[in-house]
């Protein structure tokens, strides 16, 4: 507080902090305008959202309002630990998930690290562009490629079959054992190249004079690759493992939704199409799909706590 009309010194810090920041903004007020659109966009779908999550434990119904329904707890989700449901959906979901993260990680890493070893600038960019495209198909034509090429009649895995035993094949796309690779593989196939990018960047700042003391050692090029390339990407890698972690009970709806069928239900049915089934295809429950959401989402913050935590302990690479 100022005595005798003296303002004290930190408050006149204060002041010119101030002032120097409304400046800047002043300054370059185009860039922070641009700024206020993804932040925006990140408050109205993301932040103000979570007021609905007490939906999780109020009995809502549409023609109410959420403040207006009857408080009950942790009753749905109870109902669903109890479920006979609970644990084929757990099951399912953290196969497809685990499966695929073990699966896809380290690919794009491979590709990136051979993509980076090849001389050959041409060849380079031919195969990190087929590597690419895949990404921009869609999800809906993706399905709609696996569902023509597996058909067991008139689709060219059973026309081959065909002309090659004379019998048309069982149905892949029925068998419940072959959901977890279709989903997998045909997921790599379509993102390993996009996902290699980050990597192919973090090489690129490689310092060639490491390169150039290796092959001075007479270290072959595997060597340089991993013991100079591999070392350089590890944080990248560990960072987005740890993001990867993040999402291990949340298998994309569309693709699971499109490939499933009467047939491999067993293995396709996941929490997001289960929650799509009890909450809108199969009646209004929105609480209870609103609670399994919630559960997922919890889940999935402790996996990422747990996992940021062992990588700063043994890397000293985390997100936090």
């Amino acid at each position: 507080m100022a005595q005798n009309g003296i303002i004290p010194i930190n408050c006149q810090n204060n002041q010119r902090r101030i002032a120097s920041w409304f400046k800047m903004i002043r300054g370059k007020y185009q860039l922070f305008l641009f700024i206020l659109i993804p932040l925006i966009w990140l408050f109205v779908f993301k932040y103000l959202p979570l007021a609905g999550l007490q939906i999780a434990f109020r009995k809502y119904e549409l023609r109410s309002l959420i403040s207006e329904s009857k408080w009950v707890g942790i009753k749905y989700f109870t109902r669903f630990f109890s479920s006979y449901e609970f644990e084929r959906v757990i099951k399912n979901t953290l196969m497809t998930s685990l499966y695929s993260l073990a699966a896809s990680f380290p690919i794009p890493i491979i590709l990136a690290l051979c993509l980076n070893s090849v001389e050959a600038i041409r060849f380079k960019k031919f195969v990190q562009t087929l590597t690419y495209i895949p990404h921009f198909i869609s999800t809906v034509v993706l399905v709609g490629m696996i569902i023509q090429f597996l058909n067991p009649r008139i689709g060219l895995y059973g026309i081959i079959y065909f002309r090659l035993t004379g019998s048309f094949p069982e149905d892949i796309l029925g068998n419940s054992k072959a959901f977890y690779h279709l989903y997998v593989w045909s997921g790599i196939w379509q993102n390993m190249g996009w996902s290699s990018i980050v990597y192919m960047a973090a090489l690129s700042s490689v310092d060639a004079q490491l390169h150039e003391a290796a092959q001075i050692d007479g270290a072959s090029r595997f060597q340089r690759c991993c013991h100079v390339d591999l070392p350089s990407i590890l944080p990248t890698a560990t960072i987005l493992l740890i993001m990867n972690s993040g999402s291990i009970l949340s298998v994309g709806f569309e693709k699971a939704y499109l490939m499933q069928n009467s047939l491999n239900l067993e293995t396709s049915e996941v929490i997001s199409t289960y929650v799509y089934k009890v909450s809108i295809v199969n009646g209004t429950d929105f609480s209870y799909g609103t609670a399994i959401g919630l559960f997922n989402s919890l889940i999935n913050l402790a996996v990422l706590s747990l996992v940021n935590y062992f990588a700063k302990r043994i890397n000293e690479t985390s997100l936090w």
